[in-house]
């Protein structure tokens, strides 16, 4: 069963992404962190990396390196494609929040 409650909370992972960056440009460790605040699980690098590096090449977001203290960061932000995205997203997810307001009680 743990298997299947795990499947539900990673399918969640990405509309959690492009929500994140909704809110703000984020770095990859960021993006890591509040997903695993969130979701109670640790994100898997491997899942949020090449989804972002995806996301980047079709446009749907956009990336800048900065300079923090000694270190170089990649931020990434929504598009306005991006952000269409997200509204399709929600769009999509909508019909489920009655739904899931009736399963959480």
């Amino acid at each position: 069963m743990v298997g299947v409650d795990l499947a539900f909370l990673r399918s969640l992972e990405r509309p959690l992404i492009l929500w994140l960056l909704s809110h703000g440009p984020r770095h990859g460790y960021d993006i890591l962190k509040e997903l695993h605040r969130l979701t109670g699980l640790g994100a898997k690098p491997s899942l949020v990396y090449p989804f972002l590096h995806r996301l980047e090449r079709e446009g749907f977001i956009a990336s800048m390196w900065i300079r923090n203290g000694g270190r170089c960061l990649k931020l990434y932000r929504l598009t306005k494609r991006g952000e269409a995205l997200l509204e399709r997203v929600r769009m999509l997810l909508l019909p489920l929040r009655e739904l899931l307001t009736a399963l959480l009680g």
